[in-house]
């Protein structure tokens, strides 16, 4: 089977591969289309293979809060340069959506999308952080993305009980800068403190300290790792004199969320 000029044009419109690529395709296929973007398919997931190894600390966060139902999603690249452009972003929000509607597992759904997507712009492509808050009836859910270059690149959603949706957004935005990992203290697992302690135990000591005053010292700088990890014991990013357990009174935080590139 031959082919023609128009048949590379429209083989390189529907796979977005190179014209030489598609030439070659259709040479390797007999100019059966079906064939050769099969063959390019291959050929493109070949060598997004050998991009396994390349670092794609670069990408979007696409945030969608609507009807007591949110969702995070990262899609991570290589370069500034992919993860501005038009496809890469429609597919996170593509992907956002889908989780929006019908959860984190429905993201299997785009696989094969996301597979055409590393054909097309020649990098590795993949899902990072997937996230979806269902808030309980009567909570309020709110959320905070940070734009940069044009893109959501820093996304986090709080839910609160006995809160107000202004309370649950400056809560967001705090998280977004001040990055906790843990919602209350108890909430750090066991093998973290010891770890933590264990260190802290080290410096003070190294530091000639009295063996006697240690364990009080290390007890000390062990509420500062709290204050760093824990949002409840955080200083408030706008009134370090409070706490954000101190801010949100008698409200809870119930769960949050963050999302970040890199």
């Amino acid at each position: 089977m031959s082919f023609t000029a128009k048949d590379v044009q429209a083989l390189r419109q529907a796979t977005g591969a190179g014209m030489m690529d598609c030439k070659k395709a259709l040479e390797e296929t007999g100019g059966d289309i079906d064939a050769a973007k099969q063959f390019l398919r291959e050929k493109g997931l070949a060598a997004s293979a050998k991009r396994d190894d390349r670092e794609n600390t670069q990408g979007v966060v696409a945030l969608k809060v609507d009807g007591g139902v949110g969702a995070i999603v990262e899609l991570k690249c290589e370069t500034d340069f992919v993860a501005a452009s038009d496809q890469f972003t429609a597919e996170a929000d593509a992907l956002v959506e889908l989780v929006h509607a019908s959860g984190t597992d429905a993201t299997t759904e785009r696989t094969p999308q996301l597979e055409e997507l590393k054909i097309t712009l020649k990098e590795k492509i993949e899902l990072g952080d997937v996230v979806r808050i269902d808030a309980a009836p009567g909570n309020v859910l709110d959320s905070y993305e940070h734009i940069q270059g044009g893109r959501g690149v820093n996304a986090v959603l709080v839910e609160m009980s006995g809160g107000t949706q202004e309370l649950a957004h400056d809560v967001a935005v705090h998280i977004a800068f001040a990055r906790p990992t843990y919602l209350r203290r108890e909430d750090v697992p066991a093998d973290v403190v010891e770890a933590e302690r264990a260190t802290l135990e080290t410096i003070t000591r190294n530091e000639g300290k009295p063996e006697q005053a240690i364990p009080k010292i290390v007890e000390g700088r062990l509420g500062g790792f709290y204050k760093d990890v824990v949002l409840l014991e955080q200083p408030y990013a706008k009134d370090d004199k409070q706490t954000i357990a101190q801010l949100i009174g008698d409200a809870e935080i119930v769960n949050f969320a963050q999302v970040e590139i890199g």
